[in-house]
């Protein structure tokens, strides 16, 4: 890792932990909630806690303003849910264009064991190398996603760890990848690499089923979250943001952390 990418690598999260807020969903799921006023959840996020925020690179013009200072992320490859294949990740910007939107890392999604493997293989190295000529950080997104995967089979801890190797592999320099359930399973994913493990938030649950599945994976060695839907379609994105916050950064347990933040349930 070269002087640029470390410095850079610094600048997303604190300590060697990562709190990301990825809201790159309009490429995929339109304006969704908490998208169109896209500038005031970035504001809340960032003041909640979140070390970084993602975005496809066209609207970064909406993220400096509001970012308090955190890191950008900008993504660049994406599909849609209307199309014939959300798995089919096309690219959406270079490197330089992300250069160019003020980001100080980019990030490429790739699904490990679909169709599209291949083609997503060969955008992951092009990113990765034309990032290391400047100095910029790659957060891969290491899915295992295909026909022959089932994400409640016996095997899945073992995809999953492949996908997370895979992106070292191929120059990344921090993996993000789905939660497998427990801490237990997800400590062989963390393993499997020697890069930085942040795990994906998924569909949105309840307050305490996020907490949870963060605790578990920050017991199983994880470096952290790139979270999406479960932070910025909150109805408090600054409050659960910063009860993540409490968990990746200030070692909180689940219930604790939601009593700091003021989203307890009092019984």
């Amino acid at each position: 890792m070269n002087t640029g990418t470390r410095a850079r690598l610094e600048r997303l999260g604190t300590d060697g932990k990562y709190v990301v807020v990825p809201m790159d969903h309009g490429i995929t799921m339109g304006a969704v909630t908490g998208l169109k006023d896209i500038e005031s959840t970035i504001d809340a996020v960032t003041r909640g806690g979140a070390d970084s925020v993602l975005t496809q690179r066209g609207i970064a013009d909406r993220v400096h303003p509001n970012k308090n200072g955190a890191g950008y992320i900008a993504h660049i490859n994406g599909s849609t849910t209307i199309g014939p294949d959300e798995e089919d990740k096309r690219p959406t910007g270079t490197v330089e264009d992300a250069i160019r939107a003020g980001a100080d890392a980019v990030s490429f999604h790739i699904n490990v064991g679909s169709e599209y493997e291949r083609e997503q293989i060969e955008g992951l190295s092009r990113v990765t190398s034309e990032a290391e000529r400047y100095g910029l950080p790659v957060l891969a997104m290491t899915y295992a996603r295909g026909p022959d995967i089932d994400p409640d089979g016996d095997d899945f801890e073992q995809y999953v760890g492949h996908a997370v190797r895979l992106g070292e592999e191929l120059g990344a320099d921090v993996v993000k990848t789905a939660y497998t359930g427990d801490a237990e399973s997800f400590q062989h994913v963390v393993e499997s690499t020697s890069l930085p493990v942040v795990i994906a938030g998924g569909s949105k649950g309840t307050d305490e089923e996020t907490l949870s599945m963060v605790r578990g994976a920050m017991d199983a060695g994880a470096a952290g979250v790139s979270m999406g839907r479960s932070i910025f379609q909150h109805e408090d994105p600054e409050a659960i943001a910063h009860a993540v916050a409490s968990v990746v950064h200030g070692d909180a347990e689940a219930d604790e952390a939601l009593h700091d933040a003021g989203l307890a349930v009092e019984v």
